[in-house]
């Protein structure tokens, strides 16, 4: 993948949308190829993103009607499509946002990229093998001793919720990436971010109601927790990323001298 070229300080509001234009088809052809391959294993996927259901002996998946078992295929296809092509979509986007930066900024697109990577990776598996569990157990058998009842999901709203909720936390997960880089530029500092920890973990949980994908409170904990964890993990590596800067422009300062 070749990198942007630096966008010009005087570029014009077309040029910018010119440019997020070609974020967007290349993001879009990367999806679209990603999907046709994915077809062929969407079976397996759907399989693997089935088995928190099949932990649940008293909920059944069933099919309402008749074009349920294709849409649920083209729907799997698409998601193996996004995931294989997010290398592809991240690299976009990041290598469209940092060109706004400093010349000797722009290299952080070589960290950024493969963290931002593995962190939505991150959040994506979190649900997978912790969220989707618990969730699942609690909105689906609450009260269901109360009353006789057989909860069944389709698999076409089962699809659209786990996409949500990894999609969510995929996203959620890029907060170190984002903070690290506003420190790193002298936007913010890690003790300003430890001083205001108490307004942090306000907003977190404004955000946590306001961005679930879901209304339930077991929900929003899971997505709390996970985001105020990483927030004082930003604290920390933004310590050292300060001391590093701080170490490169003395020596920097000693060769000028």
């Amino acid at each position: 993948m070749q990198r942007r070229k630096k966008q010009s300080d005087e570029m014009s509001f077309f040029g910018h949308f010119k440019e997020m234009r070609k974020v967007l088809l290349f993001s879009a052809y990367a999806i679209a190829i990603g999907a046709i391959l994915g077809w062929v294993f969407s079976d397996y996927a759907f399989r693997f993103l089935a088995i928190p259901m099949s932990g649940l002996s008293e909920v059944h998946f069933i099919t309402t009607t008749p074009m349920e078992p294709l849409m649920v295929k083209l729907k799997v296809s698409l998601i193996l499509g996004v995931v294989v092509a997010l290398p592809i979509i991240l690299w976009q986007l990041w290598s469209f946002i940092l060109p706004a930066l400093k010349s000797n900024e722009r290299k952080y697109l070589y960290f950024i990229f493969p963290s931002s990577l593995l962190l939505f990776f991150a959040g994506a598996a979190f649900v997978i093998l912790f969220v989707l569990p618990i969730c699942l157990k609690f909105l689906l058998l609450a009260g269901i001793g109360a009353i006789d009842t057989t909860p069944f999901v389709t698999k076409s709203s089962y699809i659209n919720f786990v996409f949500t909720l990894a999609l969510s936390f995929g996203l959620f997960f890029q907060l170190p990436i984002v903070l690290i880089l506003l420190i790193r530029i002298g936007v913010i500092s890690p003790q300003a971010l430890a001083k205001y920890r108490k307004w942090a973990f306000f907003v977190i949980v404004i955000l946590a109601v306001v961005l679930s994908p879901t209304p339930d409170l077991m929900t929003q904990v899971l997505i709390i927790g996970p985001m105020y964890l990483l927030y004082e993990i930003s604290i920390w590596v933004g310590y050292i990323v300060v001391r590093r800067r701080t170490k490169m422009l003395k020596r920097e300062e000693e060769e000028v001298s």
